[in-house]
């Protein structure tokens, strides 16, 4: 009877993993440009479009890294019919901007960069170092900048508000009022009439027309951006796309860079384990181009200049090294003819996307990083492995989910058996040219990181040692198998999957993956387990928590949190606080409020302790307290502080620390890492 029961589990498996077959529809333009269609009417009127582009960080090179990143920033700044009030003003401001900062990097690489050697001054970028040359050359680009942007009287306008409110209510009052008023009308025509730009038009474009969604992630090894757009419009997606990548105008580029060091700030230097994991990466990858951050080293964010985007742009963004792909509800006919007549207008480009050569470098002896500050003890030990495509990583794969969820052997023996874990998780993590497998794990009590980490290598051994049991490894196979099949129910899901897909072994790996994760067998996965997991092989990083550091439990609501939220929910809390307007504070919440419903059950705890928070911070601010911390001095270059809570939009989707919900298929493709701005 027990066989049968297993025999009848197999069938249902294979039956499920070969059920999973996606009908695309491809073609290439002369150009080069490849599409991807699935029509399909499930979710009738609408169509998940978007583009990949083949590059991503690991295509970058010292000097340049984190650029990737940026061009996923400056592709929503608009071409010369979008975004702009007057293409030839816009063009002068540029040309102006260029040639200041040029100047700035000239001096900042020659003059800076010796007195920094020398120990002169501790950081070549830092304002508070500028050399008098220096500091006007930056006054200059600065003015340059708002007056593009219709800001260069913000300062002066702000006063003479704060002025008006002050302004007694008398009859005098009321003509110095006046008075003032007339000023403030005068300053914000001058400025606007210095203006070229009008700020997010492209996202403002496609809302009118009923999109949503739009957005873009990079990642180690792509680009892609996406929309939902009703069934009607999509012609007008077919030419916004075409025209920014056909007339992408880089305008604010050095304003935007800020906003990227903003973000680095907000997301690596600010979280309590951060810059640790940074660098933990960049002990894990010895050699290859997955040794620096997606979002860049500071200094090369600095040192950007526009010929240098440029060359990278008319290297990466030409029709040969992009796929469009279009999923919803549409007649292929129709598409495709507006696809050749928008997209057909990109001309080939010149310079052919350069191969990775540099593979990385087998390591030789144990890496360890002990790291201590301000955060729950864990450890993470990480693992050099094959790259996707290679026969070993479906057995990798399937280990993993062995290992993985609640019913998995960690969540069992770490933190059901010995509690000593509050989280623990296994990953193999299969890049396009490279790969690793790596374990982690958070404390419970007053367990150690050091006992997390022999726990594991006892899991390991079982592996190494002993087949998985049949029964155990079905179970795990038609999980898989669910999971798959269920991915393919959203059009934006299955557009994310394809994008991974595409850009890796080609799109029909969505489809064949799911029998050779079938094909595994227990042999397999203690095959793999002897080969790859060697101490010399292996990284460790322990995080402790330094002696006299804040613990979670000073914040009940904190500790009250999963593991994997805690650091997330502390960042996002310290920049709530940040905010000295109740009544802006006051919109969020009721954008929350109308959104929670909407709210995964995961993320609720997260969603909860936020709102909780702006509760407490709206009720201090109208009770007449909580003033802000005071800012640093400003640095055009390398922001020191926060942009205001207040511009801060809190989401149902916001409110967790994991990858986004539409997790791609595509074994351990990277998660998305960034947004448009």
């Amino acid at each position: 009877m027990k066989q049968l029961l297993v025999l009848a589990s197999l069938l249902l498996a294979a039956t499920t993993a070969s059920a999973q077959q996606v009908d695309v529809q491809e073609f290439t333009l002369p150009n080069g440009m490849k599409f991807l269609l699935i029509p399909r009417t499930d979710q009738p009127n609408v169509i998940a479009a978007g583009w990949l582009a083949k590059v991503g960080s690991v295509n970058e090179r010292p000097g340049i890294t984190g650029i990737s990143h940026f061009f996923e920033h400056m592709m929503f700044k608009g071409t010369n019919t979008i975004g702009t009030l007057d293409p030839q003003k816009d063009a002068e401001y540029r040309a102006q901007q260029k040639a200041l900062r040029n100047q700035i990097n000239q001096m900042a690489w020659t003059t800076q960069y010796t007195r920094f050697f020398k120990g002169e001054i501790n950081d070549p970028w830092n304002s508070d170092n500028d050399t008098p040359e220096l500091k006007d050359l930056r006054a200059q680009l600065k003015k340059s900048m708002d007056q593009q942007q219709g800001r260069s009287s913000a300062d002066a306008i702000s006063k003479l508000k704060k002025d008006l409110a002050a302004v007694p209510k008398t009859d005098a009052g009321k003509a110095q009022g006046d008075d003032i008023q007339k000023q403030i009308s005068k300053l914000e025509l001058e400025q606007s009439a210095q203006s070229s730009i009008v700020k997010d038009e492209f996202d403002q474009v496609y809302t009118k027309a009923g999109g949503s969604g739009m957005n873009a992630f990079t990642s180690n090894d792509l680009t892609f951006y996406f929309i939902n757009v009703p069934s009607n419009k999509f012609e007008l997606w077919a030419w916004m796309e075409s025209d920014r990548l056909m007339d992408s105008v880089f305008r604010e580029f050095y304003s935007e860079r800020d906003v990227v060091h903003e973000e680095r700030r907000l997301r690596t230097e600010s979280t309590p384990t951060g810059r640790f994991q940074e660098q933990f990466e960049a002990m894990f990858w010895i050699s290859s181009g997955y040794s620096w951050p997606v979002i860049g080293w500071t200094s090369d964010l600095n040192s950007y200049t526009m010929d240098g985007a440029m060359e990278y742009w008319n290297t990466y963004y030409r029709p040969n090294n992009l796929v469009g792909i279009i999923v919803g509800d549409f007649k292929p006919a129709d598409v495709k003819a507006k696809i050749e007549q928008y997209f057909g207008r990109l001309e080939t480009g010149k310079v052919k996307p350069p191969q990775v050569v540099t593979l990385e470098t087998k390591q030789m002896a144990e890496q360890r990083m002990n790291a201590e500050g301000d955060f729950q003890p864990e450890v993470d030990v990480r693992y050099h492995t094959v790259a996707l495509g290679h026969k070993d990583g479906y057995a990798l794969d399937m280990m993993s989910e062995i290992l993985n969820g609640r019913t998995g052997r960690l969540y069992k023996t770490m933190i059901e058996g010995s509690s000593i874990a509050s989280s623990a998780r296994a990953n193999y993590d299969g890049r396009k040219y490279a790969g690793a497998f790596s374990f982690g794990a958070e404390t419970k009590g007053d367990s150690t990181p050091e006992q997390l980490e022999q726990a594991w290598y006892g899991e390991l051994k079982k592996l190494q040692d002993e087949l998985v049991p049949e029964r155990e490894l079905q179970k795990v196979k038609n999980g898989v198998a669910a999971d798959s099949y269920r991915r393919l129910q959203s059009n934006f899901s299955l557009l994310v999957q394809l994008a991974f897909a595409e850009n890796s072994l080609g799109w029909k790996e969505l489809n064949a993956m799911p029998t050779k994760l079938q094909a595994v067998t227990a042999a397999d996965i203690q095959r793999v387990a002897k080969t790859y997991f060697d101490v010399s092989n292996r990284s460790v990083a322990t995080y402790k928590r330094k002696p006299g550091a804040a613990t979670a439990g000073e914040d009940p609501d904190l500790a009250a949190l999963p593991a994997p939220m805690r650091a997330r929910a502390k960042q996002m809390a310290a920049q709530l606080m940040q905010s000295t307007d109740p009544a802006e504070l006051r919109q969020g919440l009721d954008a929350m409020e109308a959104q929670g419903a909407q709210v995964p059950a995961q993320m609720k705890p997260m969603f909860d302790y936020m709102k909780k928070k702006m509760q407490g911070r709206i009720a201090e601010l109208e009770a007449g307290g909580g003033t802000a911390p005071a800012a640093a001095p400003a640095d055009a270059t390398a922001p020191a502080v926060a942009k205001p809570a207040a511009k801060m939009k809190v989401k149902a989707s916001d409110a967790g620390a994991s990858a986004p919900t539409a997790t791609p298929a595509v074994p351990n493709a990277t998660a998305p890492n960034g947004g448009g701005q």
